[in-house]
């Protein structure tokens, strides 16, 4: 089903059209923010009316009077200057619900009618280092972006773009070579248990022993030459840092493995030819023995233009090369028509100018879209970036396991009979639903404050609120087997949902509107939206529940509340498990 907000813009904009003749009309409808001025309100009569100088409340007649409307509204009121003001027939919300009640899996949400390959780079760690909690939200934001774009049906291909490839390397491989010589002949015998730990042992003898720096100089050479034993160590070392950092994917739900992952390494063969290219084109020239584009628009604090620089004095290439061959294979070879990055907002200039260099180059179509996802900083308490009480970053996987370590102690609380294993299963769901749920529930461009205390809340917009308001609708059908009432007859049966209460018709038109939300979280790539989707939903629910008897109503009324209760589990464990990426959990 299309959304209705959809729907109802198109006939809207289809009216204004027939009762001016203009052509480029925007019918702006908006859910409305009080019920008293019905569901929806169309506001675009105001701007038409000075375009075709005319009365804005006299063109709005007109506008309803050309509106063929009546399957899906009462008779539109107008209000003030010219607002139009629709509400819904209990009729056409009983159908809609009937019909995704029908569609267990998609919630009856049409796929778009213009399918993209989407190409989403996100996540990034760096091998031979552990993963901190500044890897947190691109990893999160990306995997949801990326669930939300392949759920409306786009061909989404996810990108790890791992630091897999540099000078560093050199001094890793020199150390693992020299401290497990044995290497060479078995590397499976090679564990490295600690990233951290082998990083800076490996670049404190780097520091420490001249010999052992002209070594590293050498493999680095190595290395570039794809020498065999040094080619050996090195895809050891990537392995290694993999078996560390693919678990935490796999604890956060994130869907990412090895096959998505396209290394510095994969592009290091094709950055010289990305140079002469742009020379070649004019694009690049040489700038203080470097080679810079200069993209119009972009100046330093001095008003001089301002450098994109792509290789270095010495010949050395940087990220901005990796970068431009990345888009040229994703455009060229993945055939992407939208590629979205998904980084913190200090690499926003970075990327203007990547996207401007791209741009002049011309290696991209009318129809491409390039976006740059930016999101803020996670603070501590302190109001300061989030670290250890010593200033070191955490590791993600200690911040994981603290978080499941103290739901744990809130589900001993809550629920101190269940079995072991179910409160382990519980305790995982919540602890790492909540450190997903806090950064998606905030505005990803804004910094926000970490707290546990917070967002292990079983009150607010927190994911054990939500898990629990899921636990609570499931509850039901266990109620409804105690009292013999048979809940899957009840529902085969229902042929038309009979709305009478307010607090009935108001959950009704929130479950119908999943499709509006879905389509704003995914146009703005902002999670958040679905997030406040799912928190009013879990409210009104609430405020239903308590207005509204379900197990105890009567023949003509509990059917239709025993479907609003479905619907209402249905739509929470879709948003929570499929598109955020949280697991739901039916005992709290």
């Amino acid at each position: 089903m299309k959304p209705v907000i959809e729907i109802l813009d198109q006939r809207i904009t289809e009216a204004m059209s027939a009762a001016t003749g203009q052509s480029d009309c925007n019918a702006i409808v908006k859910q409305s923010g009080d019920a008293k001025f019905g569901h929806y309100q169309a506001n675009g009569c105001m701007a038409l009316a000075k375009k075709v100088k005319s009365n804005p409340r006299e063109l709005a007649a007109k506008v309803v009077e050309n509106l063929k409307i009546d399957d899906i509204c009462e008779i539109p009121e107008i209000a003030g200057p010219g607002f139009i003001n629709l509400t819904l027939k209990k009729q056409f919300l009983s159908d809609r619900l009937m019909e995704t009640s029908a569609d267990p899996d998609r919630l009856a949400i049409d796929k778009t009618e213009d399918p993209k390959k989407v190409v989403v780079d996100f996540s990034g760690p760096n091998i031979a280092k552990q993963m901190h909690v500044g890897h947190l939200r691109s990893t999160i934001i990306g995997d949801c972006i990326c669930r939300m774009f392949d759920f409306l049906g786009h061909d989404v291909i996810r990108q790890n773009h791992i630091g897999d490839w540099g000078t560093q390397f050199g001094m890793l491989i020199a150390y693992l070579a020299k401290e497990n010589p044995e290497i060479l002949e078995n590397p499976e015998s090679v564990h490295i248990a600690d990233l951290e730990d082998f990083y800076k042992k490996a670049k404190a003898l780097c520091d420490e022993d001249s010999a052992f720096e002209d070594t590293a100089r050498q493999q680095v050479v190595q290395l570039h030459n794809h020498n065999e034993d040094t080619i050996k160590i090195w895809k050891h070392i990537v392995d290694e840092s993999r078996s560390h950092y693919q678990p935490i994917y796999d604890t956060l739900s994130v869907e990412l493995n090895k096959e998505n992952e396209r290394g510095e390494s994969f592009y290091a063969d094709k950055l010289g030819a990305v140079v002469d290219e742009l020379k070649a084109a004019g694009i690049a020239t040489e700038s203080e023995g470097a080679i810079c584009v200069f993209p119009e628009g972009f100046q330093n604090k001095d008003g001089d233009p301002l450098p994109f620089i792509i290789q270095k004095s010495d010949g050395a290439f940087l990220y901005a090369t990796t970068d431009l061959a990345a888009m040229k294979f994703r455009i060229n070879d993945l055939d992407a028509k939208k590629i979205i990055y998904v980084t913190d907002a200090r690499q926003q200039l970075h990327f203007q100018m990547l996207f401007a260099t791209v741009k002049k180059a011309g290696w991209i179509a009318d129809d491409m879209d390039l976006s740059h996802v930016t999101f803020g900083t996670m603070m501590g308490t302190d109001g300061k970036p989030f670290k250890t009480r010593s200033g070191e970053n955490i590791k993600l996987k200690d911040l994981l396991a603290e978080s499941v370590e103290r739901a744990t102690e809130v589900v001993e609380q809550k629920n101190p009979d269940l079995s072991d294993d179910e409160k382990a299963r519980i305790a995982k769901a919540v602890g790492i639903g909540a450190v997903k749920y806090a950064d998606f529930s905030n505005n990803r461009t804004t910094d926000y404050v970490f707290s546990f205390d917070k967002m292990l809340a079983m009150e607010g917009n927190t994911a054990p609120y939500m898990q629990y308001a899921y636990a609570r609708v499931k509850s039901i059908n266990r109620k409804a087997a105690e009292k013999g009432i048979d809940v899957a007859a009840d529902l085969s049966g229902l042929t038309a949902l009979n709305l009478t209460e307010p607090a009935e018709l108001e959950l009704a038109l929130h479950l119908m509107r999943y499709s509006e939300a879905i389509g704003i979280a995914a146009a703005d790539c902002r999670p958040n939206c679905l997030t406040a989707y799912l928190y009013d939903l879990a409210q009104k629910f609430s405020t239903f529940y308590n207005a509204c008897p379900v197990l105890i109503a009567g023949d003509d009324q509990r059917p239709t509340r025993l479907m609003l209760c479905d619907l209402t589990a249905k739509t929470i464990a879709h948003g929570l498990k499929n598109l955020l990426g949280i697991e739901v959990v039916e005992k709290m």
